[in-house]
């Protein structure tokens, strides 16, 4: 059964923490081979689920020790028909991964959850096509149906909500809202951005999140930003407006690397914690309403870690 279903403690005004970059952690740091960075697939791999496991509880181990909320994303990115199929699941087997991955986070939950250190579920759900690029566009009915069995399984498991992560284009997140709504389920649209601050479809961010608002009657929890670095974000700021207070979650890179420079690379760059947490911190002005911080690719322990530190002195 869902804990914060019905009401989201990260729309509360406290800050909550998140996870950094899981497939560039595990390939990256602990030598895990993801084929397509489907990090749900070590649900099936013997000791995997253990991986996960261990990853998931150094963050929540974070959360307690600064004593506040995070929100847990199922590791379920890729674990939809497209990208499923490219490693041998069928709907049965997506279906089956995408609950398990719920039952990971809740079995964490029950172990690290406290009244100073709420523990959020959050369903998590990736584009259809490639997270760089606006290469599968969708109208936003197609996107509702190729979307809908993933949020539908979410619904019926004890996750608290949806989250749509590396959104390349509105059209996409529409569907997705509308396949989250019909299914009771609060949902949080995450947009990447390329260098020049818009989305690799070519539009800007701010237009992005005021159609899908305005496509779906303003149902989305909240916005986030995902997959750039903070300074990526920069241009996307020359059009300010209410949509800035929409924006309640950021999960940055690392590096500040295009996307096109980090799918050609083939080491990690990790950047500088410190300096990525004070990058967080100046955007508190920004995003005033700015309410769930991790990371992205690149970011492990050690950012999220100091993105909390710095947080606080923003505060």
């Amino acid at each position: 059964m869902s804990t914060y279903r019905s009401h989201l403690p990260q729309l509360d005004g406290r800050l909550f923490l998140t996870d950094g970059g899981l497939e560039t952690t595990l390939v990256y740091h602990e030598g895990v081979e993801l084929p397509h960075f489907a990090a749900f697939d070590l649900m099936n791999r013997p000791g995997g689920e253990r991986v996960l496991r261990n990853y998931f509880e150094r963050y929540a181990g974070i959360a307690v020790e600064q004593r506040r909320g995070i929100v847990l994303e199922t590791p379920t990115w890729r674990a939809n028909p497209d990208w499923g199929s490219r490693i041998g699941y069928d709907a049965r087997a997506l279906a089956d991964a995408n609950r398990r991955s719920v039952a990971l986070l809740t079995a964490i939950r029950l172990e690290y959850e406290s009244a100073e250190t709420p523990i959020v579920i959050s369903g998590n759900i990736g584009p259809r096509g490639d997270g760089y690029r606006a290469d599968a566009r969708m109208s936003p009915s197609e996107a509702y149906d190729y979307h809908r069995a993933q949020i539908e399984v979410f619904a019926a498991s004890p996750a608290d909500m949806v989250a749509a992560f590396t959104m390349t284009h509105s059209g996409e997140a529409v569907g997705i809202v509308r396949a989250a709504r019909a299914a009771g389920m609060p949902v949080a649209i995450s947009f990447t951005t390329e260098t020049d601050g818009r989305l690799p479809s070519g539009e800007k961010l701010a237009h992005a999140i005021e159609a899908t608002d305005h496509a779906t009657a303003g149902y989305p929890a909240y916005y986030m930003i995902n997959c750039a670095h903070p300074e990526h974000l920069a241009p996307a700021l020359n059009h300010t407006g209410p949509w800035q207070a929409r924006v309640r979650g950021l999960r940055a890179n690392a590096s500040r690397r295009s996307h096109s420079e980090l799918d050609a690379s083939t080491d990690l760059d990790a950047g500088d914690p410190i300096e990525l947490a004070h990058a967080y911190r100046d955007l508190r002005d920004v995003f005033p309403e700015l309410a769930v911080v991790g990371g992205c690719c690149g970011t492990d322990d050690r950012h999220v870690a100091a993105i909390g530190r710095a947080m606080d002195a923003a505060a």
